[in-house]
């Protein structure tokens, strides 16, 4: 789901809409700050209804805002998977010609992580920020505008276990890299010094330190309802614990899924259009 974006300005409006839209979008949000939101989107190919979760609070205002801007109206659903996801927010559709390759407009801003995990997570139905890459974006932050909805696919218990266990070894390496990233100054010193013996030494004890601490973790890698959510409707539970999900489908399921059924050319963009005609707060 790596994006790749380009700070790209959204198309500006007049001042005095402008503040009436900020103060619309502050008087929403604040109701309390764990207040639930739900927003209409009307697509060419039907209505969806989405709620947007309090305790993302970031995400859900910066969601809020945008809505009534009229940010995300005539953009296209740029990226169509089938039994994964659909997405969309990149206001570079707008305008986009047939087959061009999209997925790099945003509003000129990202919004840091809110990984409200394992709480919430990737399935089906699950609204999601998409985002770059770990190697540019380590700490995960959020494309100001792109979202996806995921519709996955059910899995079986043995593929769950065998995930389980990918997992275990991603939270190891979560662990190792972390530790590595607050010896960087240690480890550049011994780099620039050739130092290989003292830089294999200090690997060993890191990893000596990572198998302690995850065996210190009683967390589960997947929680009893992912499992039961995963093989049952389904979802994308590789995403886990790597996108913040700040919201879920309340209604119209079944328009995701004809979306999600789209034929789509070579970059998974739908060989027809597909566009937001306008979002509304749900009052």
């Amino acid at each position: 789901m790596a994006l790749m974006m380009a700070c790209v300005s959204c198309g500006a409006s007049s001042a005095e809409t402008s503040t009436d839209n900020t103060k619309q979008s502050q008087q929403m949000a604040n109701k309390t700050d764990s207040t639930d939101i739900l927003v209409d989107i009307k697509t060419t190919a039907g209505d969806i209804r989405v709620r947007l979760f309090g305790d993302t609070p970031r995400h859900r205002d910066n969601f809020v805002k945008l809505v009534n801007e009229g940010f995300y109206n005539g953009v296209l659903f740029h990226r169509v998977i089938n039994e994964f996801m659909i997405q969309t927010g990149d206001p570079d559709s707008k305008t986009a010609k047939k087959g061009q390759m999209l997925g790099g407009g945003g509003p000129g801003y990202q919004i840091d992580a809110e990984i409200v995990y394992p709480k919430h997570f990737h399935r089906r139905g699950a609204l999601a920020a998409a985002r770059q890459g770990d190697q540019v974006n380590p700490r995960r932050q959020s494309s100001g505008s792109q979202f996806y909805i995921v519709t996955g696919r059910v899995s079986s218990e043995s593929e769950i276990s065998r995930l389980e266990q990918q997992l275990g070894m991603m939270r190891k390496q979560g662990i190792f890299q972390q530790l590595a990233s607050e010896r960087q100054d240690e480890i550049r010193r011994m780099q620039a010094a050739g130092d290989h013996a003292g830089l294999e030494s200090l690997r060993q004890q890191l990893i000596a330190i990572t198998e302690e601490k995850a065996a210190n973790d009683s967390t589960p890698a997947m929680t009893a309802d992912q499992r039961e959510a995963y093989t049952t409707v389904g979802g994308a539970p590789h995403l886990d614990g790597q996108y913040t999900v700040f919201g879920q489908v309340e209604q119209g399921m079944d328009v995701v899924d004809k979306i999600e059924k789209s034929a789509t050319d070579g970059n998974d963009r739908p060989v027809d259009d597909i566009k937001i005609i306008s979002m509304s707060i749900v009052k």
